[in-house]
């Protein structure tokens, strides 16, 4: 008989290569119909997957292409496409020339001719080209300050977009009047496909004013040149674009309680749009997974409670970690001591903010595991630094870039 944290580990897994890109892709392609000329342009962390399906699934029908990735999560080459890597959370200078390349390849197109775009989780910080009077420096130093205060994705991609010459339904604006096939992979809560990768193809709902607001909420300090840029509106119809969403967090949460079924558990999915501090989420799950200990109740044992979603961390201290470790090592405090229970969180693209883990994995024993180590996890968890305290006791995932990205599953079981 499997241990649960084996059990747990393998739910995660399965659930994750559920949604690696390729079948999905490859399932999309198959009854698509082409009149003229296809270019391929492919962003996010699941870009290098996504573009190389297309290429087997249509081949030459592929006239030239740009993929553009994170840093370490292309695979190698792909026949007659160019492959990009560049920065992630935070653009940098290969994301301003990767994009430009990808803008040069789509220009002068026919109505007859179709972009086939590739879309999955990470692509707002992959795929950038700047509006007149904003600087590489200025969205940097934006990004950051709005990372680190604890605005959503939404939030953060609404400021973003109108930043940008592609984001907020900026590219097709610009491709026209070829037109734009979409494929997605869905890391946004709900789905919105105005805030994936912040919607390069899609209408923006977001309006100037509301990233004029988020900005002065949050307290982001801006120059009056990037407030002047933010005031310009972005696009709010588009006529030349059709998208169809081919992976989400909702599918990883139906996959996970799937197999946690298949094991044995009475599997229930709380929700796929968890959204809140990545430290409450954990001391609610505990909660919830003391009270199944004590009274069986609310769900009877043996049990696997499934979420997705995007949790938030407002870094206050100096350390290393990432949302799942937050979530992860906080509910370590509350399942003290609790036997056969276990809490994961992972991130399903293989990488929890800026570290090489995935998320974390904790059980009831710990917080005892740390203190024989001398470590006091109050410490660790004021500090941000989830990730050196789950490290020291072999409580870190890691997975490697998992080649696809929509959001995090986090599964809590109790035999």
């Amino acid at each position: 008989m499997s241990s649960i944290r084996e059990d747990a580990l393998y739910i995660a897994n399965e659930a994750i290569n559920a949604v690696l890109p390729e079948n999905a892709v490859i399932s999309a392609l198959r009854s698509a119909e082409f009149e003229g000329g296809v270019i391929l342009i492919a962003i996010g962390k699941a870009a290098w997957r996504m573009a190389s399906a297309a290429k087997e699934a249509l081949g030459d029908k592929i006239m030239k292409g740009v993929v553009i990735t994170k840093y370490h999560h292309s695979l190698g080459e792909i026949e007659g496409i160019e492959v990009y890597e560049a920065g992630h959370p935070v653009p940098d200078e290969n994301t301003l020339k990767a994009t430009e390349r990808a803008l040069e390849v789509t220009r002068n197109l026919s109505e007859k001719d179709t972009v086939l775009f590739l879309v999955s989780g990470g692509g707002s910080a992959l795929f950038e080209s700047l509006r007149e009077g904003v600087t590489l420096g200025d969205l940097a130093n934006i990004t950051k300050q709005l990372l680190n205060s604890g605005a959503n994705i939404v939030e953060i991609n609404a400021v973003r977009k109108h930043l940008s010459r592609v984001k907020g339904g900026g590219f097709a604006s610009l491709v026209q009047p070829a037109r734009v096939f979409s494929l997605v992979l869905s890391d946004v809560l709900g789905d919105r496909l105005d805030s994936i990768a912040s919607g390069p193809a899609y209408p923006d709902s977001s309006t100037s004013e509301e990233a004029l607001n988020i900005v002065r909420k949050y307290g982001i300090s801006i120059s009056e040149r990037v407030k002047e840029v933010l005031a310009l509106e972005t696009p709010k119809a588009l006529n030349n674009v059709e998208t169809k969403i081919i992976g989400s967090v909702s599918k990883v949460c139906e996959v996970a309680a799937r197999k946690a079924e298949s094991l044995g558990y009475r599997a229930k999915i709380l929700t796929s749009t968890l959204d809140c501090e990545a430290r409450e989420a954990g001391t609610f799950l505990a909660a919830i997974a003391r009270e199944i200990c004590e009274f069986n109740s609310p769900f009877e044992k043996p049990c696997a409670v499934v979420l997705g979603g995007e949790t938030v961390v407002h870094v206050k201290g100096s350390g290393k970690g990432g949302r799942n470790q937050e979530l992860a090592l906080s509910a370590a405090r509350g399942i003290k001591g609790l036997d056969n229970t276990v809490i994961l969180s992972v991130g399903t693209d293989g990488t929890d903010g800026p570290t090489d883990a995935a998320g974390g994995i904790v059980d009831g024993t710990t917080v005892e595991r740390l203190m024989e180590k001398g470590m006091n996890i109050d410490d660790f968890l004021d500090n941000n630094d989830t990730y050196h305290a789950l490290r020291a006791i072999d409580d870190l995932i890691i997975t490697g870039p998992t080649g696809t990205n929509v959001n995090d599953l986090i599964l809590m079981l109790i035999r």
